[in-house]
């Protein structure tokens, strides 16, 4: 079992103990051991198999690590099974829609029946919810609205999750001797946010037996298809993968075929019908003779193309620009400097300065800034002005003994309903590095969304503006305003973009960020990592970035330390970074 998975056996329990209003002690135990989790950098199936003490991890103890034994070895634990017992087989769905908790829940299957998303829909639409107890129209309008957002994503996973996935089966893959090459396609390479089923083209020495390979893959549950050329499973976890085989001569047109976009490869072929070439997952053919096929770049070139990253074929215009000459040159992961929003265990993170620290420069970089939360931040414990002042004195006792690396304090500052800041901008002055971010009050309308951000972006202290859109893929829908005021304001008043790099957010989305580009705005891709181990999230964060047709020009942390240093001073000097 991966990580997730895992993860996700523990996040059942917390759901259905918070619904039976269970000690809320315990609930909190299993959100963390999930957190704990889904975030490690290994996969906990291989520490156990090295024989690692699972209770030298963070957030897990006895119970926990028992449990995850259980688990890895059965695909779920006792403790589970009892408490399914307790509950309608669906009921703890409702806790994905926004803003229903464990309690409204509970009411709605105690006065109503309701134990599932379509039961809750159909409530909904019939307008039974407004007068129960804790609810109201505006509660009813706010579900359906939350149900609409969930089913949108219905049956897709994270591109995190997806990762892990292809991890699992490239580790799977490596060890069947008749499989020569793979490569995934489809969605997951054109690194979309979400993705609803897997591509993997195969090239093997002998299909029949890497077919029995593949179906020896332990989380197979189900073979929906079978033949010659493709094998197509369902997982236990409910994902589908379509393993598809070809010969060499044919691997790079059935790569551009199957990484798509459907629009962006018929947008292609309109140069091998201009020409009366045929192009297919076979190759570019000129009658019955494939002329290309081999490789992308063959066949892009024979139409005089360079090669497209998979990331651009959206057709968004990335054929003409490749006419023309005129492809970004898309940033890389090797180009990130730094990460500019991070948290430590002085609000809700789970590490100290020191180890966050240490984190960044064992991946290389020159600098961070710690970027921990203000005070209306209440559920992490967030900074008020004193706590903020002894938080940076800190931050910078450790800035001084760091020789070679630059260590920026900062906070992440919360921009209150009415667009003021929820700390003195005279405290916030004295900060290296102030992100300002919407964590309330998300349905504002459009217009006064607009002034919140404009007042926050014009008050002359803030560096970046976090998660511009405050969504939450698949569960909250994002912000509404203005985009081009506000795009507007951050370029008068050299405030940049945040690409939030968390799978939940990925919040500048790629088309902002293509649009941003556009205006001559800069971003920054920051992790807002909790844990060291978060600081591994950049690479979703780049994924947007490259959609969003950015090179390293227009992202602020691939500047060197001295860079990024003078260009703070820049900043503070003239008010425009």
């Amino acid at each position: 079992m991966e990580n997730s998975e895992v993860a996700a056996v523990f996040e059942e329990i917390a759901d259905i103990l918070e619904i039976q209003d269970e000690n809320a002690f315990r609930i909190r135990s299993y959100r963390n051991g999930a957190r704990a989790i889904r975030d490690l950098p290994e996969r906990v199936a291989d520490l156990v198999a090295a024989g690692k003490v699972l209770m030298d991890l963070p957030g897990i103890g006895k119970s926990l690590s028992e449990k995850i034994h259980e688990i890895l070895e059965t695909g779920t634990c006792r403790t589970l099974e009892d408490l399914k017992k307790k509950v309608p087989a669906h009921l703890t769905d409702l806790l994905d829609v926004k803003g229903l908790g464990a309690k409204r829940a509970k009411v709605l299957h105690d006065k109503l029946g309701i134990a599932d998303l379509e039961g809750l829909k159909q409530a909904a639409e019939e307008g039974k919810l407004r007068d129960l107890p804790g609810f109201g129209g505006k509660t009813e309008q706010n579900i359906l609205k939350g149900l609409k957002t969930i089913e949108a994503e219905a049956g897709r996973i994270s591109i995190q999750d997806a990762s892990e996935q292809v991890a699992a089966i490239g580790r799977h893959l490596a060890g069947v001797k008749s499989i020569t090459r793979w490569e995934t396609a489809g969605s997951f390479r054109r690194r979309r946010e979400t993705i609803g089923d897997l591509d993997i083209l195969v090239e093997a020495s002998d299909r029949e037996k890497a077919i029995e390979g593949i179906l020896e893959y332990g989380p197979v549950a189900d073979v929906l298809a079978r033949g010659e050329e493709k094998v197509f499973v369902r997982l236990a976890s409910g994902l589908e993968v379509d393993f598809r085989f070809f010969d060499a001569a044919a691997f790079g047109a059935a790569q551009m075929y199957f990484t798509g976009s459907k629009a962006h490869n018929i947008a292609v072929r309109k140069h091998a019908q201009r020409r009366k070439w045929k192009l297919n997952e076979y190759g570019l053919f000129r009658g019955k003779r494939r002329i290309a096929g081999k490789t992308e770049e063959e066949v892009y070139g024979k139409f005089k193309l360079p090669w497209i990253p998979p990331e651009l074929r959206e057709d968004r215009g990335e054929v003409e620009a490749a006419e023309k000459g005129n492809l970004p040159t898309l940033v890389e992961h090797k180009d990130i400097k730094g990460d500019l929003h991070v948290h430590t265990d002085a609000t809700d993170g789970h590490a100290t300065i020191e180890e966050m620290v240490q984190g960044a420069k064992e991946r290389g970089y020159r600098y961070l800034a710690i970027t921990d939360h203000s005070q209306a931040v209440t559920v992490a414990h967030g900074l008020d002005e004193r706590r903020l002042k002894e938080h940076a004195e800190r931050i910078r006792e450790v800035a001084a003994r760091e020789k070679k690396f630059l260590l920026l304090a900062g906070i992440e500052v919360d921009i209150l309903k009415g667009g003021r800041l929820d700390l003195p901008e005279k405290a916030l002055a004295g900060l290296d590095w102030v992100v300002a971010s919407v964590h309330s009050y998300f349905d504002l309308p459009e217009a006064k969304m607009t002034e919140r951000l404009l007042a926050a972006i014009a008050s002359g202290v803030v560096h970046g503006l976090g998660h511009p859109f405050g969504r939450h893929i698949g569960s909250r829908d994002p912000i509404q305003f203005d985009v081009d005021r506000v795009f507007d304001a951050c370029r008068e008043h050299g405030v940049l973009l945040e690409i939030n790099a968390h799978p939940v957010r990925l919040d500048l989305p790629d088309i902002y960020c293509k649009r941003a580009k556009e205006m001559g705005l800069a971003m920054v891709i920051s992790t807002d990592a909790h844990r060291v181990s978060e600081l591994d999230l950049m690479e979703y964060g780049i994924g947007v970035a490259r959609r969003g047709w950015l090179e390293e020009g227009d992202v602020l942390n691939t500047l060197s330390a001295s860079a990024l240093r003078k260009r703070l001073r820049s900043r503070d000097e003239k008010g425009s970074a």
